[in-house]
C-alpha cells in the first residue's frame, strides 16, 4: 500500500474555512418610508463550533478508494486527486456544526404581517448515505409576527448554510423551517423542497429525472388549513 500523501499537496489548501462559528449580530439599516420603521439586531448565534476538517485524512481517504478499485495513484492524472477531493468537500461541507439560523443576522420592524415568499431558491448539497449529490430548489415562506422581517439574501443564507453539510432531504427541510422560527419568531412558516438525487440517478434504481419534494410547516402554516391553503395557492403563481 503507498505511504500517505505528502502534506505538501495541501499548500494551497491551508488557508481558513470559508465561515466561522463565532457570534454575529449586526446592525442593518432600514429605508422604508414609514418613519415609525425600526430595526432589531439579531440576537441569533451558531450552536455549536465550526467543525475544522483534517485535509489530510480527507485526501487519505481518496487515496485508499483510488487503490481499492485498481488506480494507480501514481499516474499523472491522479497524482492531485486527493487533495483536490478533499478541498472539494471542504467547500461542500463548511457548513458542518453551524446554525443555519445564524445567516439571519438583522431583522427589521415593518408593521406588516402580510406573508413572505422566496421561491425557488437553488441549492445542491451532499445525500449522507452515498456522498453523492442532491440538487434542487427551495420555497421559503413565512408569516411576520408583530411586523418583523429580516432581508430577503438572509433567507437563502439560511437554505444554502443547511445545505453545506452531509444531508437528508427531509431533515434539511425541517432544518430550514427551525431555522426561521429560531430566529424571527413568526406567526408561520412553510418550507418545500424539490430536488433529483443522484443516488436514484445514477445508480441503484437508475432514474434520472426523478424529483423527490419534501414539505414542513411551523406555527399558524400547520394549525390553519386555510392559511396554509393560501400558501401553496400563492407558490404556485
Amino acid at each position: 500500500m503507498n505511504q500517505k500523501p505528502d502534506s505538501t499537496i495541501f499548500s494551497e489548501a491551508k488557508h481558513s474555512a470559508t465561515r466561522e462559528g463565532h457570534k454575529r449580530i449586526n446592525t442593518c439599516i432600514s429605508f422604508a418610508p414609514n418613519s415609525s420603521a425600526g430595526v432589531i439586531p439579531s440576537k441569533t448565534e451558531s450552536t455549536k463550533a465550526q467543525q475544522v476538517p483534517d485535509m489530510e485524512k480527507m485526501a487519505l481517504g481518496v487515496q485508499l478508494i483510488l487503490e481499492a478499485v485498481g488506480e494507480d495513484v501514481n499516474r499523472p492524472g491522479l497524482l492531485d486527486t486527493p487533495s483536490r477531493v478533499a478541498r472539494m468537500y471542504r467547500e461542500l461541507l463548511y457548513g458542518t456544526g453551524i446554525n443555519p439560523a445564524s445567516e439571519v443576522t438583522c431583522e427589521f420592524e415593518e408593521g406588516s404581517e402580510d406573508p413572505v415568499i422566496v421561491k425557488g431558491i437553488p441549492f445542491a448539497t451532499v445525500c449522507e448515505h452515498h456522498m453523492v449529490p442532491f440538487v434542487g430548489k427551495a420555497d421559503v415562506a413565512y408569516i411576520p409576527k408583530d411586523g418583523r422581517i429580516t432581508g430577503l439574501s438572509k433567507i437563502a443564507r439560511v437554505v444554502e448554510l443547511a445545505a453545506r453539510r452531509l444531508q437528508v432531504q427531509e431533515r434539511m427541510t425541517a432544518e430550514i423551517a427551525d431555522a426561521m422560527v429560531e430566529a424571527l419568531q413568526p406567526q408561520g412558516v412553510l418550507v418545500i423542497l424539490n430536488a433529483e438525487h443522484l443516488c436514484m440517478s445514477i445508480r441503484g434504481i437508475k432514474k434520472p429525472g426523478s424529483m423527490t419534494t419534501t414539505m414542513t410547516t411551523r406555527g399558524l402554516l400547520k394549525e390553519d388549513r386555510n392559511a396554509r391553503l393560501e400558501i401553496m395557492q400563492l407558490l404556485e403563481r
